[in-house]
C-alpha cells in the first residue's frame, strides 16, 4: 500500500514536469528561440505553446521592443589635434530574434565598439568648432553607419544622438575667454550702436528744433514787420489828416483875417498907429545902446493926430454901432460860421482798410498799400475849401489888391 502510494506521487510529479516542460507562455513584445536537439527549431511568438520534453528547449527569449544604450565617454581626437570624451545614445530594435541570437555573440557590445570606431573616424576628419557645431551632421553619419552594419545581426538602429562633447579644461577656459570676448565685442557693437542711434535722433531732434525756432522768428519778424508797417501807415494818415485839418484852419484864419481888414477899412492913421506900437519892439534888446528916430516919425504923429480928430472932427475910436455890436462881420451884416471848421472828412482810423489786415494773410499776400493824395491835390483841396471859395472875398481881395498897387 505504501509503495503503491510512493509509486503514484512519483507518476504524478512526472507528469507534472512533463506538462511544465511541455507548456510555454511568451508575453507580448517578446520572442523566444527554440532548439530541438541543438539545432534552431522555431522562433516563437507570444502566447501559449506547446514544446516536446526533453527534445525542445527555448534557447534565448528576446525584448522586441526599441531598446536605448548608453556608451560611456569614449576619447577622441579631432583633426586639430584635440583629444575629446564624447558620450553617445544609440536607439534600437531586434527585428529578427533569430539572427540576434546566432548572427553575433553580443550584439550589445558589438555595438558599443562599432560606435566607438565609427565616431572616431567621423570625428577625427573635424576639427574641434566643427565637432561642436556638427553634431547633426555626426548623428546622421553614425546611424547610417550602425544601421547597415547592424542589419546581418537583426537590428535596426534608428537614431544615434551625441549626449555631451566634453573638451579638456585647458580648452573649456579658452572657449570661455573666447566666448566672453565675443559677447564683449558684441556688447561694445550694441553700446556703440545705440549711441550713434540716440546721437542721430538727438541731431534730428536739434535740427527739427532749430528749424521750428527759425520758423518762429521768421513769423515772429514778418509779423512785427507788418505791425510797425501798418503802425507807420496810420501814423502817415493821421499826420495827413493833422495837416490838412492845420491847413484847412490856416485857409479859415486867413479868410477871418483878410474879412475883418476888409470889414473895417484901414486908412492911414491906421497904419500910423500900427507903426507907434512897433516902434517900441524895435528899441527893446540889451545890446541896443543908441536909438535913431526915424524920418517917418513926424508923419506918424501926424498920422495919429488926425486919428484923434484933430483935422476932421471925427475919432476912429467912434464905430458904427451896426459894426461894433457884430464884431468882425461879413459883407452881409451877419457873423462868421465856424461850425465846419474842425470836421474831417477822412474816414474813422478802424475803418481804414490797413486796420482790417489779418494775421492769416501775412504769408499769402500783403495787403494793399493806399496812395497819399499828391501835394497839388491837397492844395487844390485846401484852396478850394479856403478863402478862395467864396466869390465875394475872391472878388474883393482882387479889388483891393488892384487898389494897393
Amino acid at each position: 500500500m505504501d509503495a503503491a502510494l510512493i509509486a503514484l506521487i512519483v507518476v504524478a510529479l512526472l507528469v507534472i514536469v512533463v506538462i511544465a516542460k511541455s507548456v510555454t507562455i511568451v508575453p507580448q513584445a517578446q520572442a523566444k528561440v527554440v532548439e530541438r536537439l541543438g539545432r534552431y527549431s522555431r522562433t516563437l511568438s507570444p502566447g501559449l505553446s506547446i514544446l516536446v520534453p526533453f527534445i525542445d528547449r527555448v534557447r534565448a527569449t528576446i525584448d522586441l521592443r526599441e531598446q536605448v544604450v548608453s556608451f560611456p565617454p569614449q576619447p577622441v581626437i579631432t583633426a586639430d589635434n584635440l583629444q575629446v570624451g564624447i558620450d553617445t545614445v544609440v536607439y534600437f530594435q531586434v527585428t529578427d530574434p533569430r539572427l540576434a541570437v546566432y548572427g553575433i555573440a553580443n550584439y550589445i557590445t558589438g555595438m558599443e565598439q562599432l560606435t566607438t570606431t565609427t565616431l572616431r573616424n567621423v570625428v577625427g576628419g573635424l576639427n574641434l568648432e566643427g565637432a561642436l557645431t556638427g553634431r547633426d551632421g555626426i548623428n546622421s553619419q553614425l546611424r547610417s553607419v550602425l544601421d547597415g552594419t547592424t542589419g546581418p545581426w537583426g537590428l535596426r538602429v534608428a537614431r544615434v544622438e551625441i549626449k555631451a562633447i566634453d573638451p579638456p579644461l585647458s580648452i573649456q577656459d579658452s572657449m570661455e575667454k573666447q566666448m566672453r570676448a565675443d559677447r564683449d565685442k558684441r556688447a561694445i557693437i550694441l553700446t556703440a550702436e545705440g549711441q550713434r542711434q540716440a546721437s542721430i535722433t538727438s541731431a534730428e531732434g536739434e535740427k527739427a528744433a532749430a528749424i521750428l525756432s527759425a520758423e518762429g522768428k521768421k513769423q515772429a519778424a514778418i509779423l512785427e514787420a507788418e505791425a510797425e508797417r501798418q503802425s507807420r501807415i496810420l501814423r502817415a494818415e493821421g499826420e495827413r489828416a493833422a495837416l490838412y485839418l492845420q491847413a484847412q484852419g490856416q485857409a479859415k484864419s486867413i479868410e477871418t483875417v483878410f474879412q475883418a481888414i476888409h470889414d473895417g477899412k484901414p486908412d492911414q492913421g491906421l497904419l500910423a498907429y500900427q507903426y507907434l506900437q512897433t516902434l517900441p519892439q524895435i528899441a527893446q534888446g540889451d545890446a541896443n545902446k543908441m536909438w535913431i528916430v526915424p524920418s517917418e516919425f513926424s508923419k506918424a504923429l501926424e498920422g495919429l493926430a488926425s486919428l484923434g480928430g484933430a483935422q476932421e472932427g471925427k475919432s476912429w475910436m467912434d464905430v458904427d454901432p451896426s459894426r461894433g455890436a457884430s464884431g468882425a462881420g461879413s459883407p452881409d451884416g451877419g457873423g462868421l460860421d465856424t461850425s465846419s471848421w474842425f470836421e474831417s472828412q477822412l474816414p474813422r482810423a478802424a475803418d481804414q482798410p490797413e486796420a482790417k489786415i489779418e494775421l492769416s494773410s501775412i504769408t499769402d499776400s500783403a495787403p494793399a498799400i493806399p496812395t497819399p493824395p499828391p501835394l497839388s491835390q491837397v492844395t487844390e483841396d485846401v484852396r478850394d475849401s479856403g478863402p478862395a471859395a467864396d466869390p465875394v472875398v475872391r472878388e474883393q481881395f482882387n479889388a483891393n489888391g488892384d487898389g494897393q498897387q
